[in-house]
């Protein structure tokens, strides 16, 4: 048995309308003088000034850093710390989807402290604590109100990871009443990343863990169940919960046993094309698991009785050949496109993008079931250009 360390959020609050109890959890956390991170749809769809509302309500002056942006640039993010340092914030709330609370993490983490964004870089370089964090997600798809990693972007384009476990939250807080906005395509989109989190989690050849290994299969037994039914109706309270819950679970199984080729292959599409990463991760799915399955057969026939349920298959590589092919069809879900070409992305970039993921995100690589070279990765771009 392999040695490994499991590491979770010490509370995690699942209710509908629980954004009403934002004001009591940030007391009981000693939190007076509260930093919202958001974005400016998180303002827009009227979820911030909600919040904003609770958090006077409960008697503490909360300021707001609402100018988040996708795949957070590392000039954004020193500007969210600065506003927190500005405002004398004495915790922080994350709202939105991932990339506000992967700033709010950071934003907690470096508020107080003498280090750079830059020096946080890898894995267990923060040094001292954090101020306390509450992450309320929006989306159900990143995970990331239960993770330690936050992943931020340098003005070279390059994904930055931040491996600490001071990111982890004092609670995650999920009301499912927050997504009920989230269009088809989106509520698909993070839902799959959420399910390619799951999986690979369960198939990594490096962290795989038991107690990971359970969270990735009730994941993806919450998603693939309910994501259909949010899609055809979005306003299923019960269906957005199950989906949310799946989201959380799929974050502290990757977290606690790693992602793999499929994010690596995705990162570039968000970096160069601004593809939203639960999307870059339903685009390259597909080719990735079937190019695993002669590694993964065992643990993707496991992973069917997940997706397939009742179903009954007379050979292991039946059940992994049906799992790959249902993973396959739900990746258009929402309407999702499912060729590079038709995001503008031509022959003539997938070189450059086989080259980054080989040479900057070979962690990634490392963990995947099968070994995998430049040639193979400009295969599996092409296979779906």
């Amino acid at each position: 048995m392999t040695d490994f360390v499991f590491r979770a959020p010490p509370r995690i609050i699942s209710e509908i309308d629980g954004l009403e109890r934002l004001g009591q959890l940030a007391q009981e956390l000693g939190i007076k003088r509260p930093l919202l991170v958001c974005d400016q749809g998180i303002v827009a769809c009227g979820i911030a000034g909600r919040a904003s509302r609770v958090l006077a309500a409960a008697g503490l002056k909360a300021a707001t850093f609402d100018a988040v942006l996708a795949d957070p640039p590392v000039e954004m993010v020193r500007k969210a710390v600065e506003a927190a340092r500005a405002a004398e914030a004495d915790g922080v709330i994350g709202l939105g989807g991932g990339s506000s609370l992967d700033t709010a993490k950071v934003v907690a983490l470096l508020a107080h402290s003498t280090q750079t964004i830059e020096e946080i870089y890898g894995v267990d370089m923060a040094t001292g604590g954090r101020l306390p964090l509450i992450q309320v997600p929006t989306t159900a798809g990143t995970g990331s109100e239960v993770t330690w990693v936050s992943v931020i972007t340098n003005e070279n384009g390059e994904k930055k990871a931040v491996y600490t476990p001071q990111l982890l939250p004092d609670i995650a807080l999920l009301d499912a009443g927050l997504t009920v906005g989230m269009p088809p395509k989106v509520s698909a989109a993070t839902a799959l990343d959420a399910m390619v989190h799951a999986i690979e989690a369960y198939t990594s050849r490096t962290r795989k863990n038991p107690v990971a290994d359970a969270l990735a299969r009730k994941a993806l037994e919450l998603l693939s169940r309910n994501l259909p039914l949010v899609l055809e109706n979005g306003q299923d309270l019960q269906a957005r919960s199950a989906v949310l819950e799946g989201a959380m679970l799929g974050g502290m199984a990757f977290v606690n046993a790693s992602v793999a080729a499929i994010h690596g292959l995705a990162y570039p599409l968000g970096a160069r094309f601004h593809v939203p990463h639960g999307h870059s991760n339903a685009l390259v799915m597909g080719p990735v698991l079937r190019f695993n399955l002669r590694a993964a057969t065992a643990a993707y026939a496991e992973l069917a009785r997940c997706v397939l349920p009742g179903r009954s298959f007379t050979s292991a590589a039946e059940a992994a050949e049906a799992f790959v092919s249902r993973m396959e069809e739900m990746a258009g879900y929402g309407g999702l496109e499912t060729r590079l070409s038709q995001l503008g992305v031509s022959e003539a970039d997938i070189p450059g993008m086989a080259e980054e993921v080989v040479t900057q995100i070979q962690r990634l690589i490392a963990t995947n079931p099968c070994d995998m070279n430049q040639e193979d990765v400009t295969a599996i771009y092409r296979s779906i250009l």
